[in-house]
């Protein structure tokens, strides 16, 4: 099978792209006939090192998927041939991943595709949605009613947390850059606010007179001092991005108001939670009301220069999908 790969840990130009031995699916496995791989940044922490963890070489590169049922393991049930199908969990914790025609993905990790849903559009939110659920849901705990502020609202995971917050019954400011505001309120956000406005926690704290109940920062400029001093009593406030970032923590306002700080990176995810985040992400998927905002779409053999697209950064908002299948 055609698959990109690496032989050794080290910068994007280690990436071939040939061919490889197709995986055979064990127990509880399920082979996949993959059309489209999506690139994200925790792709290019694995292949560079700098997130530490299992590697097997030669070992297939990228984490999310969508394809096809090909085959099933023993004690497989509820999948067959044919039915479409994607994840958002593989190429980590030793597990091969996701940019080659065939991948074998244990079942608990693989998810239906909603009848309807542009494939791209399923792969290339799968990441950004499911971290975003996360963020707001398993550790921010957002309920109906919160005032919930998203810094970089306009990128990948800001743009799908907007989405969830508000249709969770949230109130949502959204930080992000001035040209992203319309975005910001076709999404479902109460206030859009500019990121480089130098009263930026003044404005904040006029939107949410009450208090911030939930801050995610998914641009990891962690301001932590200015945050925390934002939050309601009971706060809750979640990082998610910033790997190099070295914030000052000002402990004695936490603790006065009950306050918490929570980090969490998707791949220490469980498996349960990452399923509960594929229910909501199908049924927004399935509702029209999650889609990526732009897509640049590679072919499998430019999967190196993928990663440097990543690494470079540039236009927030944009996903790079990987096309598999030819």
């Amino acid at each position: 099978m055609r698959a990109a790969y690496i032989d050794s840990l080290g910068p994007a130009a280690v990436i071939r792209c040939g061919d490889l031995p197709a995986p055979t699916p064990g127990p509880g496995e399920v082979l996949v006939a993959v059309t489209h791989s999506a690139v994200n940044h925790v792709d290019t922490f694995v292949r560079s090192g700098a997130w530490s963890t299992p590697v097997p070489f030669p070992f297939v590169i990228g984490r999310d998927l969508v394809g096809s049922v090909a085959a099933v393991g023993h004690g497989v049930a509820g999948l067959a041939p044919g039915d479409r199908v994607w994840c958002n969990s593989l190429g980590h914790d030793g597990r091969q991943g996701a940019a080659a025609e065939f991948a074998s993905v244990a079942a608990d990790r693989l998810y239906p595709l909603p009848d309807g849903v542009d494939p791209v559009d399923a792969v290339a939110v799968a990441h950004s949605a499911a971290t975003a659920h996360l963020a707001l849901f398993t550790h921010g705990r957002t309920r109906a009613g919160d005032t919930v502020v998203i810094v970089g609202a306009g990128g990948c995971v800001g743009s799908a947390a907007v989405v969830m917050a508000a249709e969770a019954g949230a109130r949502v400011i959204a930080v992000a850059g001035a040209a992203d505001a319309e975005h910001c309120r076709e999404l479902g956000a109460a206030v859009t606010l500019d990121y480089r406005a130098d009263d930026l926690p003044t404005q904040i704290a006029v939107a949410g007179p009450g208090g911030v109940d939930v801050h995610v920062d998914a641009a990891g400029r962690n301001d932590l001092e200015s945050a925390v001093s934002l939050l309601a009593k009971r706060g809750r406030l979640v990082v998610l991005a910033g790997m190099a970032a070295r914030p000052v923590l000002p402990v004695g306002a936490l603790y006065l108001k009950d306050c918490s700080v929570v980090g969490f990176a998707i791949s220490q995810a469980s498996t349960a939670e990452l399923a509960e985040a594929a229910v909501r992400v199908n049924r927004l998927l399935a509702a029209g009301l999650l889609r990526p905002r732009r897509v640049r779409g590679l072919a499998l053999s430019e999967a190196a220069e993928a990663h440097r697209a990543v690494e470079r950064g540039g236009a927030g908002g944009t996903k790079v999908v990987l096309a598999v299948a030819s």
